[in-house]
């Protein structure tokens, strides 16, 4: 009905009744005004007559908009001022608090105040002297940076991680209906089988990966790799004299470790790229299949690592050229703004 305008429709009132009143003579007479293809259909027609003779007129009704109760003006000032005392309260609590239900909360929040529920991103503590360290770390290597801008590219970063067969059940978000309690449980190992996996990382692939299973020893030999520096945390492991004394036989000077020549910044996982890329991106993609044995969690370790091309490890680097860039203007602070994305 909206597509005919007031005129057209006094126009098929005036017709309808110059033909007796028969929607089937005023349906032939309309052909003249509007072609055989887009005149009014006789049903159109017959309901535009039933309109007008039972309110008079052929304009179209108004439909009443249901006042808003819950979101007045007042409620959204309360929302609003609740959010302001506490912005960490759940929906479900400020509802209760407010005497307004969850629903009405909600789109208070969403659509009124324009608000978004953020998560708060969990990260390492900072003690109060590692901010001046990783400030120190960010000036060197800003400073580096800009003797030479291919440095990143010439880091071997590495690191190790913990990969379990059984991994961790989230028993939130597990959850059995049933019209009754089935009394069921899930039974796990006291002790589960684990792989302690070793990898490098720097602009021209990954090395490795290289297993310790049960924590037991090996040994990792890298050739072929010149001008280059070497990462690691600061693992006790790591800092013992007869590794620093291994790794200056290989890389001089060029070793960036706690108790090395430049100095590795404590509680700094948000600058390791294996921490903040590799072993995420890796065990998201690993248990997919969920393996039954250690060998087969293995097999797809190596394969997830093996896929992963150059040219993604060079953006990483880029990334944490980036990091270091933020952690200047931070002095020292935790990367909230710095995101990798595969």
């Amino acid at each position: 009905m909206n597509k005919y305008t007031i005129e057209q429709r006094v126009q098929i009132i005036k017709i309808y009744y110059q033909n007796n009143e028969s929607v089937r003579e005023t349906f032939r007479a309309l052909r003249e005004f509007y072609g055989r293809n887009n005149r009014p259909a006789e049903s159109t027609i017959r309901g535009l007559v039933n309109k007008f003779e039972s309110s008079g007129t052929v304009t179209d009704t108004k439909v009443p908009v249901r006042q808003r109760n819950a979101r007045s003006e007042a409620n959204i000032a309360a929302v609003n001022e609740s959010v302001r005392e506490n912005s960490n309260l759940s929906i479900p609590r400020r509802s209760q608090e407010l005497g307004i239900s969850q629903t009405s909360t909600w789109r208070i929040l969403r659509k009124d105040l324009g608000l978004h529920p953020y998560k708060i991103p969990l990260t390492q503590e900072l003690k109060p002297n590692d901010h001046s360290l990783r400030r120190r770390f960010a000036d060197w290597a800003s400073e580096q940076l800009e003797v030479d801008a291919n440095l990143g590219k010439k880091i071997i970063f590495s690191d190790e991680a913990h990969f379990w067969l059984n991994g961790f059940v989230n028993k939130q978000n597990c959850r059995i209906w049933s019209e009754s309690n089935p009394q069921k449980i899930q039974q796990l190992p006291m002790h589960p089988e684990k792989l302690t996996v070793w990898c490098g990382l720097w602009s021209g692939g990954i090395i490795g990966p290289f297993f310790f299973k049960n924590d037991a020893g090996s040994t990792v030999t890298v050739n072929g790799i010149h001008d280059i520096w070497f990462q690691q945390d600061g693992a006790t492991c790591h800092t013992a004299h007869e590794t620093i004394n291994l790794l200056k036989e290989k890389f001089g000077e060029s070793i960036i470790s706690r108790k090395g020549p430049v100095n590795w910044p404590p509680g700094s996982c948000d600058l390791t790229p294996l921490d903040f890329f590799l072993w995420g991106y890796v065990k998201s993609l690993c248990y997919a299949n969920k393996p039954q044995t250690i060998n087969a969690l293995q097999d797809n370790i190596e394969r997830v690592i093996a896929e992963i091309q150059p040219d993604l490890c060079e953006r990483v680097i880029e990334n944490w050229v980036q990091r270091i860039h933020a952690m200047k203007r931070s002095r020292g602070g935790h990367l909230n703004d710095v995101i990798f994305h595969t």
